[in-house]
């Protein structure tokens, strides 16, 4: 404790890994969008002593933003992780496995496995395939090893389109992402967590939508690897910060499927 405390005072740096929440922001079309509305503004109610309050109702889906996929989010041939019968555990409205409520907190070591600096690029191409090779080249221009238990935050530099969402979701473009090979190869080294700075993970091709994330399968479905998306990685490229301590704290949404969070990454 006396060390961690000595490591605190002689100084960190925190780096937000979190898109901000907002109305209008990017969103994959098969998930609901973020809404806020203030139900309560101030001067609407005003006590006696001239204080007064005001509150919001928020909705939005487990899949919005910045979030983090539960085991229960992907299941194939009608099952989940772990052999489970997706129609069964999902009866009554919400799962009673592997629901949003089973992920835990995170705080352990992160690697960044920065793509588009490897490629001497500021952002992949719409499209492009992170392949196992891809993520290899990463640790050996950092030197950093990856074992198990890790999280592994793969940066494409696609979160320079945050703010065009059309750009963003890149419908026509496509969108960079891990393919099998780099999810494979993501599985063999055990992490516990991956993310990306993209709306689906996953390699999208140009015109091809979401139809099809074999990503997904791979990660949730067999390995049981929790996938976070919609991140924010550029200020720790920039920083040349390849290895942090990553903090994330999923909120206990009981039999959901995902959770929006605030990732950060201590240096």
């Amino acid at each position: 404790m006396t060390a961690l405390l000595d490591a605190v005072a002689a100084g960190v740096t925190i780096h937000d890994l979190s898109q901000p929440f907002e109305e209008g922001m990017p969103c994959a079309p098969n998930h609901p969008g973020f809404r806020l509305a203030l139900l309560r503004r101030h001067g609407d109610v005003v006590r006696a002593d001239g204080g007064s309050s005001a509150g919001e109702l928020i909705v939005t889906g487990g899949h919005v933003g910045t979030h983090v996929d539960a085991l229960s989010h992907i299941s194939q041939d009608g099952l989940l992780h772990g052999g489970h019968d997706a129609a069964e555990a999902q009866s009554g409205g919400r799962f009673r496995v592997h629901g949003t409520e089973t992920i835990p907190p995170f705080v352990r070591r992160g690697v960044l496995l920065d793509v588009a600096s490897a490629h001497e690029v500021d952002v992949l191409p719409g499209g492009y395939g992170v392949t196992a090779d891809d993520l290899e080249r990463c640790l050996r221009r950092t030197g950093v090893r990856l074992v198990e238990g890790d999280v592994a935050l793969v940066r494409t530099g696609w979160a320079r389109h945050w703010s065009d969402p059309a750009a963003y979701l890149g419908l026509d473009t496509g969108v960079p992402g891990v393919d099998p090979s780099g999810a494979a190869w993501l599985a063999e080294h055990g992490v516990a967590l991956t993310g990306a700075d993209t709306t689906a993970y996953e390699q999208i091709p140009p015109g091809a939508g979401f139809r099809v994330l074999p990503v997904h399968r791979l990660l949730l479905v067999e390995a049981g690897i929790y996938i976070v998306e919609h991140l924010r990685l550029d200020s720790l490229a920039e920083a040349g910060v390849s290895e942090f301590l990553f903090v994330l704290a999923p909120l206990p949404i009981v039999g959901g499927t995902g959770s929006p969070v605030r990732p950060l990454a201590v240096v």
